[in-house]
């Protein structure tokens, strides 16, 4: 099932419109400060030097090899759905249970897909996807061990969605050889999901690639602009990732004292085990707090994290009742 988190629009005509909370995505709530953009900005459309500036700003602020070349994109959706035309279609493998547009887009264009488990049974592949932290679990996995599996498939990808959390995670230090791609979504960690903002990193010829299916004007005049200037900001950076840190104690605090115990996550979203996953999400919806369950689990409920105080003192409150 292609579900998402985010469907406000399915909480609100169960529980009808309010003021909502929306913890079921893993998008900070806590978003970098827009800045005031020119006028120019929203009338012309952007040019390539402006496109340039921006995956150069995201290649500094992540560390990308010398020799690998990026593109942005309109989210690491685009990516996602480009993927499955950079290999003729074959057998492919997703590590999982994750985000599932990775499987959907490669089954939607003639690709086998498998899910499996561990990164040894995605050996052998045409195509192996792996989420780095993944979505929803919080699971990691070494550099060393992903460059290990590149050796043994047709071509890695690896979605570093999250990854601005677990920056020592990262395998753009060592981007380049012709079978690895990897992704990256701007607006998780920035809080600027609706800017549809995102990269693809990797060799010359598959960059290029994308590229040509993205098309000329892939990315919004503003979003390029935000974009680097929010990459551009090492220090709101470093101390998001270390109020992220505080927020997820926080919040496995509280979901501790309700009789949740944690089963994973990320600084930007917390996976936990309740007695019954539905009932759980429709308590928080009746106090207009919308979570995230999966068709795969009776049990398991992912929440992000509150931003402003008043969220948190909502969430203590539905959750002590």
């Amino acid at each position: 099932m292609r579900d998402h988190g985010g469907n406000l629009d399915a909480a609100m005509a169960r529980h009808g419109d309010g003021d909502w909370i929306d913890l079921s995505t893993g998008i900070n709530r806590r978003p970098w400060p827009i800045p005031e953009l020119g006028a120019a900005l929203w009338r012309h459309l952007p040019t390539r030097a402006a496109q340039a500036a921006l995956v150069a700003q995201a290649a500094q602020a992540w560390r990308l090899s010398e020799g690998a070349e990026g593109v942005a994109l309109a989210g690491a959706q685009a990516a996602i759905q480009m993927v499955p035309m950079l290999r003729p279609a074959g057998r492919a493998v997703v590590l999982g249970p994750t985000y599932n547009e990775h499987a959907a887009c490669l089954k939607q264009s003639g690709w086998a897909v498998d899910t499996v488990a561990t990164l040894a049974e995605a050996q052998g592949a045409d195509l192996a996807v792996v989420v780095n932290p993944n979505n929803p679990d919080g699971r990691c996995h070494a550099p060393r061990d992903l460059l290990a599996l590149r050796q043994q498939v047709g071509l890695l990808v690896v979605d570093e969605s999250f990854g601005d959390i677990t920056p020592e995670l990262s395998l753009l230090p060592q981007a380049g050889p012709d079978n690895l791609l990897i992704l990256r979504s701007f607006g998780k960690f920035y809080g600027l999901a609706g800017l549809r903002l995102g990269f693809a990193f990797g060799a010359r010829a598959t960059i290029a690639s994308l590229a040509q299916h993205a098309g000329p004007w892939p990315v919004s005049g503003p979003a390029i602009e935000i974009g680097r200037q929010a990459l551009a900001d090492d220090a709101w950076a470093a101390a998001m990732r270390a109020q992220l840190t505080a927020d997820a104690a926080r919040a496995d605090a509280l979901a501790q004292a309700a009789g949740w115990p944690l089963a994973g996550g990320t600084a930007l979203f917390r996976l936990y085990t309740t007695p019954d996953a539905r009932s759980a999400q429709e308590h928080l919806a009746r106090h207009k707090i919308w979570s995230r369950i999966f068709p795969w689990s009776d049990t398991l409920l992912r929440l992000g994290l509150p931003g402003p105080e008043p969220e948190w003192d909502r969430l203590a409150a539905a959750l002590a009742r």
